[in-house]
């Protein structure tokens, strides 16, 4: 995939120049509504895939979302409905399974999700095991007929037709997985509700809960489908993690195993995943992150003990920067590290490195005053390095400014105060660039886009064939979404002023401008969630709960708007109706709402002293509402901590660093548009600043980064050019298939071994098994 427009079309892709590919500087195609024929067999309006048969030499080398239309998605539309009564029914179990178990896992010592590939492989199964084993009604009225039953079917073989209605085809399948994930856009609000319950004398009704969620995605969801011109229909709007699970697909429908070595690859993998992830999972959790300086270092004590661990540690979160450490748990890996394009993988792996160096410079450097404190924390702290007690200074949720100035102004580590700094950066960046690089190109996409002539064909096919949602439709779900949020605002004590909705609101939409068109163009965004937390402390002071509040509006409503372009896509590439789209997203995110309430609910009323204080036990924890309870409290103080003249201060100013980069980048651009052969505009800033400082917030587990990095160029450069009828037909169903089986192991042991179902069955202790340290046997600091 391609950056944008004014740079070459072939991209950052890094193609070997003695390669020569199939699409080689032709450009993106203007395909205008009659140039596609609406026939209900056709399968073949673009290049199709190859054949188990091809040939690497025959097969195109995919770089651009151009590429990515012609030669991996197939254009075929087998006109099947995608809602019946068993595709509402299991979208309605999948959306109340991953909402509950979303809740349980949110509140559990263990953690854990609900992956896509399990949603993917359990609905697979149960669809069909539904369409093969009920009754079928063409086999009942065969018999009927056979029996001399003559005119109208009787209604009893419509009803069974109603309740089997026919094979479990692709379009019902991807309805149940939209369904499911739409609802884990509600999981992480939750958050909120549960430490507004725990930790604040403020009344907390389910019409907030209930309400305030919905409010939240419908808001979201009217932004997507504003921006769908110029983040869906774009060719080079890909929503490049989204393409495993959109081929798996396909090929779990459209192919018979005895037939396809794809598929029958798919479930190998899916089966040697599951049997292989039992080891880094639970038996041998060294895996996790292998580095030989740990080994050699583990009997190091003191200052030096703790210099090695800064450097090599990466086994759990905060541990270190985690260098030359590999990883061989694919829990930890995910289908990103190969599915994301190269232009993201160069500036992430780039920016990794820089943060590694600069974090070692301003620790060891003693910016900030870091050397009192610890080496990577993303807590506040006393002068003396403790935890700071946050908790204490806002009782009845406001600041109480006697026990501030008791305990002082608090303090971030180093290395968390570059972090912050980097990241709003990074959105400065992101809205720069996007005006300087790729307005033109933005404004030509929205212009032709209502003329109705798109240059992406699976759209274009989409729009000759099936009817879109009207404009006023999403117009009126933001409104109504505005209408429901202010309601809560203004009837519900959540300590948020209707004027902090306001600019909550415009923040986010403002925000979800610039990062759902990045998104969709990379596969990834710029981190918005501190930020927002940040401008929420500077504009209420003092605030924790409308902190929260203020946050989650302007952060959340990016989310779901990245989530429903995303869909969009899906959509367009899977032949779904726009309608229905925008149906199971409602759908999810309605029903989800109230099933998390009631999960949430249940839990922090039945063990709410577990979940107050202390870890809790074996079997709930309080720890991640805890977590986010001291970073809202946290943000409250902004005003104290990034102030002119305040330790801190240049954090805030970072927007404009960011800006001004890429101002420079585009004068330098203005008067050197190459060097040799590369494009200077194909360098992405917004990502590179992101990157060069995501350590402390982003990957806080760093044993995993450099194999992900290596995974990532050897997919994306090697099996690319040099193997690519491999990256076509395998890469991204075998990407699908190891989270798939990944998931679904790692979703066994969590209720069998984990303490989710059962008491905790933790495996014996043994070298590779260090549950008395860290797993990859770094020098505990303080030994």
């Amino acid at each position: 995939m391609s950056s944008p427009i004014s740079a070459s079309p072939q991209g950052i892709g890094v193609v070997d120049p003695s390669i020569t590919t199939a699409n080689e500087k032709s450009g993106t195609p203007l395909v205008t509504l009659a140039d596609l024929k609406d026939t209900k067999d056709e399968t073949n309006l673009v290049e199709r895939e190859a054949t188990d048969d091809d040939t690497e030499v025959n097969a195109a080398i995919i770089v651009t979302g151009a590429d990515v239309s012609a030669h991996l998605i197939s254009m075929q539309d087998d006109h099947d409905t995608a809602i019946n009564f068993r595709s509402f029914f299991l979208a309605t179990g999948f959306i109340a399974f991953t909402a509950a178990l979303s809740q349980i896992f949110n509140f559990k010592p263990s953690g854990g999700s609900v992956s896509t590939g399990l949603t993917l492989i359990l609905s697979y199964f149960i669809g069909n095991a539904w369409a093969r084993f009920l009754p079928s009604a063409a086999k009942l009225e065969t018999r009927w007929k056979a029996r001399g039953g003559e005119g109208k079917l009787p209604l009893w073989i419509k009803f069974i037709g109603f309740l089997n209605p026919g094979p479990f085809k692709l379009k019902q399948h991807a309805v149940i997985v939209l369904c499911a994930n739409a609802c884990g856009d509600n999981s992480g609000i939750s958050i909120t509700f549960a430490a507004q319950k725990l930790f604040y004398n403020l009344p907390l009704s389910a019409t907030t809960i209930v309400l305030s969620t919905i409010s939240i995605g419908l808001f979201g969801y009217g932004i997507a489908g504003i921006l769908r011109p110029i983040a869906v229909w774009h060719p080079e709007c890909v929503y490049w993690g989204n393409l495993p699970l959109v081929k798996s697909m396909q090929d779990l429908h459209w192919k018979h195993i005895n037939d396809s070595r794809q598929l029958r690859t798919f479930w190998y993998a899916v089966g040697g995943m599951m049997i292989y992830q039992i080891i880094p999972g639970y038996m041998f959790p060294w895996l996790n992150g292998v580095s030989i300086p740990c080994l050699a270092s583990q009997k190091a004590t003191g200052y030096t003990a703790s210099v090695l661990t800064n450097l090599f540690g990466g086994s759990t979160n905060n541990e270190g920067l985690g260098l030359f450490s590999l990883c061989f748990d694919w829990q930890y890996l995910q289908s990103g590290s190969v599915t994301f394009p190269l232009k993201l993988q160069l500036p992430m792996a780039i920016g990794i490195g820089i943060c590694s160096i600069v974090m070692i410079g301003i620790y060891y450097g003693d910016v900030w005053g870091s050397l009192s404190l610890p080496f990577m924390s993303t807590n506040l702290r006393t002068d003396n390095g403790h935890v700071y007690p946050v908790k204490e200074i806002f009782p009845g949720g406001h600041l109480d400014e006697a026990l501030l100035e008791k305990h002082g102004i608090p303090r971030l580590t180093g290395t968390f105060a570059y972090s912050m700094l980097m990241a709003n950066a990074a959105i400065g960046a992101l809205i720069l660039h996007v005006f300087l690089f790729w307005g033109k190109d933005v404004w030509q996409t929205w212009r032709l886009s209502m003329k109705g002539e798109f240059r992406e064909p699976h759209h274009a096919y989409m729009a000759k064939n099936y009817k879109d949602s009207p404009w006023w439709w999403y117009i009126c779900i933001a409104v109504l979404s505005f209408i429901i949020g202010i309601v809560v605002v203004v009837k519900e004590d959540i300590t948020l002023p209707a004027w902090g909705y306001v600019v909550a609101l415009l923040i986010g939409m403002v925000i979800a401008i610039f990062s759902t068109i990045l998104f969709s163009r990379f596969g990834n965004g710029i981190a918005t969630n501190n930020v927002s937390k940040m401008l929420a402390g500077l504009i209420l002071p003092g605030l924790p709960v409308g902190n929260m509040y203020f946050s989650i509006w302007s952060h959340n409503i990016v989310t779901c708007a990245c989530d429903l372009c995303g869909s969009f896509k899906m959509g367009d590439y899977l032949k779904i109706p726009p309608k229905v789209i925008l149906a199971c997203q409602i759908y999810g995110c309605m029903l989800g709402a109230a099933i998390n309430y009631v999960i949430m609910n249940y839990i922090v009323s039945s063990h709410r002293d577990l979940l107050i204080e202390g870890n809790g036990n074996s079997f709930w924890s309080g720890a991640v509402v805890q977590s986010y309870n001291t970073k809202a409290a946290s943000w409250a103080l902004a005003p104290h901590m990034y102030k002119s003249g305040a330790r801190y201060e240049m954090v805030p100013i970072g927007m404009v660093i960011g800006a001004a980069a890429v101002l420079v980048h585009r004068l330098i651009y203005h008067f050197i548009p190459k060097v040799g052969k590369f494009d200077l505009s194909e360098i992405n800033l917004p990502q590179l600043i992101q990157y060069s400082a995501s350590i402390p917030d982003i990957s806080p587990r760093t044993g995993n980064l450099l194999t992900s990095t290596a995974l990532g160029f050897f997919a994306q450069y090697y099996l690319r050019n040099y193997r690519p009828a491999f990256f076509r037909d395998y890469l991204w169903i075998l990407a699908l298939a190891l989270d798939a089986g990944s998931g679904i192991c790692i979703f066994i042991l969590t209720f069998a071994v984990m303490g989710v179902g059962t008491a905790p069955h933790p495996f014996p202790l043994w070298w590779g098994n260090n549950q008395n340290g860290y797993s990859d046997w770094c020098p505990a600091p303080s030994s």
